[in-house]
């Protein structure tokens, strides 16, 4: 019996196998392209962070999950899927098991978008984490050094430096140059991350990715992708935004060197806070059960 302090309300998903099928069918359509450019050796720059700074591989993103309250009946294929257990009823996500092995990942999770949710979103960093990520380095040297540059390095630079600089999240950060470090007006850490993110940041909200699926099985599949293809939009005007020239590839460049292009870039930051606020939402409902949870299994 689960070490719960009080009953967790299950439910019996007679109809699974039509929920199984559309969200397999769903993450097929979104991984069409990545499928096929695997298989002909093609690198992407702009969806590959998907796989490669995320760790999620694409097999587990399209094995279904009803979450932590599903029962599933008559469903042998989950004899042998790691955190299922079978009941009279059915299989469903070995919850206490799982809660129990997570609970410092629930509270953290808990704890940071929390603080997210509730601080006031910011629109002035205009996309410049990513010119800090090649400033003064050759090209050669760059991430993505299959990448033309739009402008000469020296261009590059002035730019940069003719802009405030306030990235706030570490993991953007992290990537800099030695010497974009110290035009930034944020030193974030690891530790200073539960007090300086905020949800109109762009690497915030592709986040909403990694908690997700760091709560799967937990949390209902259909969640998971949600946030991941909110990462994958995110992503591509990351990437637009960049002093890269991704043009051959269909990507046309919002120009935060200028005035409009700056306006551009804030309002589709504006828009996907908003896609990202109800998906914040419904993964601090879950985390605030999983929390009472992770306390009762001690």
């Amino acid at each position: 019996m689960p070490a719960y302090a009080r009953p967790v309300h299950v439910q019996v998903i007679g109809e699974w196998r039509q929920r199984r099928d559309s969200h397999q069918q769903r993450v097929d359509t979104l991984l069409v392209g990545h499928r096929e450019r695997t298989d002909r050796g093609i690198k992407d720059p702009v969806e590959d962070f998907l796989w490669e700074y995320y760790t999620y591989r694409p097999y587990q993103l399209r094995r279904w999950h009803p979450g932590h309250t599903g029962v599933l009946p008559d469903a042998e294929e989950y004899a042998e899927v790691r955190d299922y257990i079978r009941t009279d009823h059915g299989y469903r996500v070995d919850t206490a098991a799982v809660v129990a092995q997570r609970s410092r990942t629930i509270a953290r999770l808990t704890a940071l978008l929390r603080a997210t949710a509730d601080r006031a979103p910011a629109y002035g960093c205009f996309g410049m984490h990513e010119w800090a990520m090649v400033y003064r380095l050759r090209p050669e040297r760059t991430r993505h050094p299959q990448l033309p540059l739009r402008f000469d390095p020296e261009r590059l630079a002035r730019i940069l430096e003719e802009r405030p600089v306030v990235c706030s999240h570490f993991d953007a950060y992290r990537f800099f140059t030695r010497e974009a470090k110290p035009l930034n007006a944020y030193a974030p850490t690891r530790d200073t991350q539960l007090a300086l993110d905020q949800p109109g940041c762009l690497h915030v909200n592709m986040d909403l990715y990694r908690a997700a699926y760091k709560l799967s099985p937990l949390i209902e599949s259909e969640l998971v992708v949600d946030c991941f293809e909110l990462a994958r939009d995110i992503r591509r005007l990351d990437m637009a935004a960049s002093a890269y020239d991704l043009t051959e590839r269909g990507i046309e460049p919002v120009r935060v060197e200028t005035a409009a292009g700056r306006a551009a870039y804030a309002a589709a930051q504006r828009e996907f806070a908003e896609r990202a606020r109800p998906l914040r939402t419904r993964l601090l409902a879950h985390l605030d059960v999983l929390s009472e949870l992770a306390a009762a299994v001690g």
